[in-house]
């Protein structure tokens, strides 16, 4: 099966297009992934005073590394307050736990909630289940040391971009399978969900190296699973047949991402389930763009909606 090829520059409008003409043309090129995480780095920044931020160290899921957690906790934070676990973005092989970290720290004000960003090992030196297990551990160690962290183990949201979205949806399955803790709401950006790239839209953006496209996706799966022939559902959701019981859900993607068709195929049998899901398809908007173009019409549409979706999530009876 072949899909319709993107052409971005005939489809977004021109504020899209202003930022994305800033791009290098080669931004996202995995031939060298350590050249491209070295490029990429992610800078420091001045973060809200009424934030504090701490790197702390948690033990890794059996016998594992030892994984970084980044806290962003408001210097007023509530005891029994809820907490958001993060997952950072990057096809599973690029990205720290602090490249959102003006983000994070917002939604830490906004929500009056603990926001942690977990900092997952990357393939391919950390193929799967490298990084699942990392985040299975945070969440695990969050809800076993709440109290100490003065946040709510029962009131625990889980998030992320692109890949960290489907290490997020990974952590819900595993969660619900393992009787883990409990989850109360599941933030899915623009989720990287299924290995297989057979769906139309997994051939929109073929060539375009200034955004995530085809290429770079085949090769951070590639990367990700390694040698895996029989590949587990934690490693690629969209092959979970029983998605019951799972976190209400919020997923948001655009409608020029290559990701859209598993996007939509994921959230319209978590409805079939029983999930209460929320799905929301951006159209003009292409991978990243809420971020990258965060000052258009549509990027402020697609950020309050999730900001509202997760602050009723965490505070249902407000």
């Amino acid at each position: 099966m072949t899909g319709r090829k993107i052409d971005l520059e005939a489809e977004i409008d021109a504020t899209h297009k202003e930022i994305l003409d800033m791009f290098p043309k080669d931004l996202l090129r995995l031939d060298d992934i350590p050249a491209l995480r070295a490029a990429i780095k992610s800078e420091p920044v001045d973060f809200p005073e009424n934030v504090l931020v701490e790197d702390v160290m948690i033990p890794g899921l059996n016998n594992d590394p030892d994984v970084k957690v980044r806290l962003y906790k408001p210097i007023d934070l509530a005891k029994e307050s809820p907490c958001l676990l993060w997952m950072h973005p990057g096809g599973m092989t690029i990205g720290d736990a602090n490249m959102e970290d003006l983000t994070s720290a917002q939604r830490a004000v906004d929500h009056s909630c603990l926001v942690a960003s977990v900092d997952y090992r990357l393939a391919p030196e950390n193929p799967y289940p490298s990084a699942p297990d990392d985040c299975y551990a945070a969440l695990l160690w969050f809800a076993n040391n709440a109290s100490e962290l003065g946040i709510s183990s029962s009131r625990i949201a889980i998030g992320g971009a692109s890949a960290g979205a489907g290490l997020a949806a990974s952590t819900s399955l595993r969660a619900r399978d393992e009787s883990g803790p409990e989850i109360v709401f599941q933030l899915l950006t623009y989720p990287m969900l299924d290995h297989r790239n057979t769906n139309p839209s997994s051939y929109g953006v073929m060539d375009d190296f200034r955004v995530w496209n085809r290429k770079a996706n085949l090769i951070s799966w590639e990367a990700y699973l390694g040698d895996l022939t029989d590949i587990p559902t934690y490693a690629s959701p969209s092959l979970e047949v029983n998605l019951s019981n799972l976190p209400p859900t919020i997923i948001s993607v655009g409608a020029l991402d290559n990701f859209v068709d598993e996007c939509i195929d994921f959230a319209q049998r978590l409805m079939q389930a029983g999930v209460r899901t929320d799905l929301r398809v951006y159209g003009g908007a292409f991978h990243g763009s809420v971020g990258f173009v965060s000052h258009s019409p549509i990027s402020i549409e697609w950020a309050k909606a999730e900001n509202d979706a997760l602050h009723r999530a965490l505070y249902p009876n407000s």
